[in-house]
């Protein structure tokens, strides 16, 4: 297992940087949500997954009522392609 430290200095409002190799291993970006998840003492950093419900509200729908089944459906499948996309090798077809 390859260890890797990365210094941060934390500011008077508690704001720390996350270094650039952490965001991209992370795969955040700047408005994204972390998780700081305490297990027995240790800090695990880890991107915030989001939810339907988290963001309930935040886009007006296209048509009312909204079929639920529907949409949940669509955003897993959106997800899978994300994830599909972002786990191809470059070059990769």
């Amino acid at each position: 297992m390859s260890v890797q430290e990365h210094l941060g200095t934390v500011t008077q409002k508690g704001q720390v940087t996350i270094p650039l190799v952490v965001r991209r291993l992370l795969d955040v970006k700047p408005r994204d949500r972390v998780v700081f998840r305490v297990t027995d003492g240790r800090v695990e950093l880890l991107p915030a997954n989001m939810t339907l419900e988290a963001v309930y509200g935040a886009v007006k729908p296209l048509a009312r009522p909204e079929n639920w089944k529907t949409v949940r459906q669509r955003a897993r499948e959106e997800r899978a392609q994300y994830r599909v996309r972002k786990t191809k090798k470059p070059g990769a077809r």
